[in-house]
């Protein structure tokens, strides 16, 4: 496994190490040991997520408040998503930056985000689905959220305004500022 760290600190792109043969390819998609190693820092995961979506579906830019935030390790177990963090650390020399990856199950690449991000994802093939580990359980009363469409962020959506997929919700969540 190689770890990036990304122009945003403690967000790394996970690279898995894979063999390939006749039969296919095999690859650990998570070593506890290994991933500590290779971002410098202790996470326990406790909880993990599945969604399935439809292409044009954004699902974001979300987040956990306080005492809830949690760090994620995304991966596509099927299909492509552009995977988007903005960095919400009041005391973070990037806070307001974005990172946009393309995360598939043909690069096998995986995000790690650090408590104090916001995520969301969009969904550029027929259908993704998208597997992601939590260092801390959800709690309703904690969400939190950052518009899609916001111009101070200025994130370049791979696919047009008009082709999206959003909840109301999504839509109605504030800018940055």
């Amino acid at each position: 496994m190689k770890a990036i760290e990304t122009k945003l600190k403690g967000c790394f792109i996970i690279e898995p190490t894979i063999f390939e043969d006749e039969r296919g390819y095999f690859f650990e998609s998570y070593n506890q040991r290994d991933f500590c190693k290779a971002i410098g820092g202790e996470v326990h995961f406790v909880q993990d997520n599945q969604s399935f979506s439809k292409k044009g579906v954004l699902r974001g830019l979300h987040f956990q408040k306080g005492e809830h935030a949690q760090a994620k390790l995304v991966s596509v177990l099927q299909g492509k998503i552009q995977d988007v963090v903005v960095d919400l650390r009041k005391d973070s020399p990037t806070f307001g930056q974005h990172l946009s990856i393309e995360l598939s199950d043909e690069n096998k690449k995986q995000l790690f985000i650090p408590r104090g991000f916001a995520h969301g994802f969009l969904t550029l093939s027929e259908t993704a689905n998208v597997f992601y580990k939590c260092d801390n359980y959800y709690k309703k009363e904690a969400e939190g959220g950052i518009r899609y469409d916001d111009n101070t962020l200025a994130i370049g959506w791979e696919l047009n305004f008009e082709d999206l997929v959003l909840l109301e919700k999504d839509k109605e969540l504030p800018l940055l500022n």
